[in-house]
């Protein structure tokens, strides 16, 4: 995509790729890091080259961030490691420090700053990783031989570059939660956000009830059970009719059992919550547990949180 557009192509040229590798480079592989990549460039006040990954609401949310003024200099979809704007760019902007793409690209290209942008709690889990309170790893992942090397080699080279200034979290997290705390006494900066440029730019929804129960993957990923978390909307829907988001990796078939509950209004927006939400009043949010209740909470004022 280029900005303004939702269906450009590459921008092409030489003197073209020259001029765009002076601009960081965000490679994000969720709606929330694109969002944050938006963020990231308003605070910054510099434009961002983007890279995003395909997957579930990626083009939607990229479409939508550029139709509200995005400081995006070029916004294109990728499959794989982009191998190519990696190399070129002087910073990196990324979006998933846990993932094994990231792991080989920084192991092989060694880059020479870095800023790590949200990935929901999984942005708690990579600091405590990098300062030792835990396996450099997500907690479900059992690392083999191959991938834990290349987690020792990308581990290493990011706390070098917090010794020389060059390590940044940019994050909507409390920042003085343990994790951080770890990391900032080992010279990786820290700098805080509250979505001010999703706010100021916000389009708020027209809901049909402003009772509402955020989706979850949890289901998705064998960490809840799929009757018992109908049961819990059922639950929340029984005090009065309610908007049900599902989160992007819900199962159709598990969506579709909640559509048919009483007092349920399912709407698949294609975007993330954070985006989606901005801008609406007066919300009772409910949630089976997702670290959408922080970030929303910095998003939404003046909404009410319910267990």
């Amino acid at each position: 995509m280029r900005p303004g557009s939702a269906t450009g192509g590459p921008i092409t040229g030489i003197e073209a790729n020259v001029a765009m590798s002076g601009y960081p480079l965000a490679w994000v592989e969720s709606p929330l890091q694109l969002v944050s990549a938006a963020e990231f460039a308003e605070a910054r006040g510099e434009r961002v080259r983007v890279v995003f990954r395909l997957g579930p609401q990626m083009s939607r949310t990229a479409a939508e961030l550029l139709a509200r003024g995005a400081g995006f200099a070029s916004c294109l979809p990728y499959v794989g490691i982009p191998w190519g704007e990696l190399w070129r760019a002087g910073e990196w902007v990324v979006g998933d420090g846990m993932s094994g793409q990231f792991r080989l690209a920084a192991a092989v290209l060694r880059p020479r700053a870095v800023t790590l942008l949200d990935d929901g709690a999984m942005s708690l889990r990579l600091a405590g990783g990098l300062a030792g309170l835990h396996d450099f790893e997500r907690p479900e992942q059992r690392a083999g031989v191959v991938r834990r090397v290349l987690g020792d080699l990308t581990r290493d080279h990011l706390l070098r570059l917090a010794g020389s200034d060059g390590l940044e979290f940019f994050s909507a997290f409390d920042p003085r939660s343990r994790e951080f705390a770890a990391v900032s006494a080992l010279g990786v900066r820290l700098r805080g956000h509250g979505f001010a440029w999703t706010r100021r730019t916000a389009r708020p929804p027209r809901l049909p009830a402003r009772r509402v129960m955020l989706g979850t993957a949890r289901v998705a990923d064998g960490l809840l059970d799929g009757a018992a978390h109908r049961a819990e909307v059922a639950r929340f829907a029984a005090a009065g009719p309610c908007v049900y988001l599902p989160h992007r990796r819900e199962p159709a078939a598990e969506v579709d059992a909640i559509r048919a509950l009483p007092g349920v209004s399912v709407l698949e927006s294609g975007l993330p919550v954070e985006l989606f939400l901005a801008g609406a009043e007066g919300l009772v949010l409910a949630s089976a547990g997702t670290s959408a209740d922080t970030t929303l909470a910095r998003v939404l004022a003046g909404s009410e949180r319910v267990s």
